[in-house]
């Protein structure tokens, strides 16, 4: 092993020998730098958490390992059930049981319904929802034994009403957040918080805005950095006063 070798290896043995001592975030969807998954994971990082961070693109998360404290990179693609739980598994044997799970990875087709693969649509489901249920069973009971965690999902206008060319991705973010307000309503009493961000705005991130509006200026958009900000916002909520329905547009944003 190198020189250089050597010091990451002590670094990184150094650095879990201390989150003994820290609570576990772990964070779907952490894409490219900058964007809102990746953006979530520094936030909580920096907050002095142990962020284990689940996306499909295994080059980029050991970039953002290497740049972010307390945070590990588990390559998955959370529509492959069985992979992902074997994640949940080896990120539970590494650094014990989540405080807090967000779930911020999205499957989103578009086009209108006679065009698109009916296949997508099952697709879009099993990223939003049949994800979100899978990763709610396997940390929850870690949460139960101390009555006391977060979930936290990132959703958008799309749960709450149709629109035309998005009827796949809006019928699987709708069941996503019946979903977490079922499980919010069985598991708030137990000491579980569970919130629902609606996102009502384009994300300015490097990959949507180029695609979304490119013309329009920087107040047009939600930022990522703010977006996960309100996340951890949340988190720190008393008791007496847990948000279920988070709400989030720029200024501007008519609705």
């Amino acid at each position: 092993m190198s020189l250089s070798g050597n010091l990451d290896y002590m670094k990184k043995t150094v650095l879990k020998m201390n989150d003994k001592k820290k609570q576990l975030c772990i964070v779907t969807g952490v894409g490219p730098e900058k964007g809102t998954g990746a953006e979530i994971a520094k936030y909580f990082s920096e907050k002095n958490y142990i962020v284990a961070m689940i996306a499909r693109n295994s080059e980029n998360l050991f970039n953002l390992e290497k740049k972010y404290n307390n945070s590990y990179a588990y390559p998955c693609d959370i529509s492959n059930i069985e992979k992902l739980l074997e994640t949940l598994k080896t990120i539970k044997h590494n650094h014990g049981d989540a405080y807090i799970l967000i779930h911020n990875a999205p499957s989103a087709s578009r086009g209108s319904i006679l065009d698109l693969d009916p296949i997508n649509l099952e697709k879009n489901f099993r990223v939003n929802t049949t994800a979100l249920l899978y990763l709610v069973r396997e940390t929850l009971p870690g949460m139960l034994k101390k009555r006391n965690g977060h979930i936290l999902v990132t959703g958008n206008t799309a749960s709450t009403r149709g629109k035309a060319h998005w009827g796949f991705f809006a019928s699987t973010k709708a069941s996503q957040r019946i979903l977490a307000e079922s499980i919010a309503r069985e598991f708030g009493p137990k000491g579980i918080h569970v919130a629902y961000f609606i996102i009502d705005a384009a994300i300015d991130t490097p990959r949507t805005r180029p695609f979304l509006q490119p013309d329009k200026n920087d107040d047009f958009f939600a930022k990522p950095r703010a977006i996960a900000e309100e996340m951890y916002k949340t988190v720190l909520q008393d008791k007496s006063t847990w948000s279920f329905r988070v709400e989030l547009r720029p200024f501007g944003e008519i609705w």
